[in-house]
């Protein structure tokens, strides 16, 4: 029959580099510390990375444990949602900051586009279709789309199943081209020379 080890006799032996100790910490514990972990994250993949780090935690940071001040199950489950908690955090600043990019990257492309909305409206019309002649496929497409039909980038996205980075740098140079033809255009305008009137 093999003798029990008590849990302060582990933690000693992992202090000394036993890895087998280890073990049977992790043997004894792990469906506690996955437990605990799962209620807090919600998610059985990031629970087991849970797991893992909290077990990484006592081969090597073992010291941090203080026997007089709790027992090692009840330390152990205080590092396990520690961990837990700090992979909650990082999830939601994670999540937080993709939805600030997916953000910008929808609205401010988007507002320089109807800003130049409202130029290319002032424009007169055939001028306009004079200059988007000037564009290739793709470029006219996008710019019918969201000038004529009234769609947002996301949804050229999602209804042509085009990358949405794809279409933004349609968008942009398109709209650059139109601005150089109907600057030339209003340029050449200006040019003009004026007809000598015989008095």
């Amino acid at each position: 029959m093999t003798e029990f080890i008590t849990d302060l006799e582990l933690v000693r032996k992992v202090a000394e580099g036993d890895q087998d100790a280890l073990g049977m910490l992790y043997d004894r514990y792990e469906r506690a510390v996955f437990s605990l972990a799962y209620r807090v994250v919600q998610d059985a993949q990031t629970a087991e990375e849970v797991v893992q780090d909290v077990f990484t935690r006592v081969w090597k940071k073992h010291a941090l444990y203080v026997p007089a001040q709790a027992k090692f199950s009840t330390w152990l489950l205080q590092v396990t949602r520690n961990c837990a908690l700090d992979v909650l955090k990082a999830r939601r600043r994670r999540q937080s900051e993709t939805v600030q990019e997916d953000t910008l990257l929808h609205t401010i492309p988007d507002e320089e586009a109807h800003t130049e909305t409202r130029a290319l409206q002032k424009l007169e019309g055939e001028e306009i279709r004079q200059a988007l002649r000037e564009l290739n496929d793709e470029q006219r497409d996008v710019i019918h789309l969201m000038y004529y039909d009234g769609w947002t980038q996301g949804e050229i996205s999602a209804r042509q199943d085009i990358p949405l980075g794809t279409v933004k740098s349609r968008v942009r140079l398109a709209l650059n081209k139109l601005r150089q033809s109907l600057t030339k255009r209003k340029e050449g305008t200006a040019n003009e020379p004026l007809h000598n009137h015989t008095l």
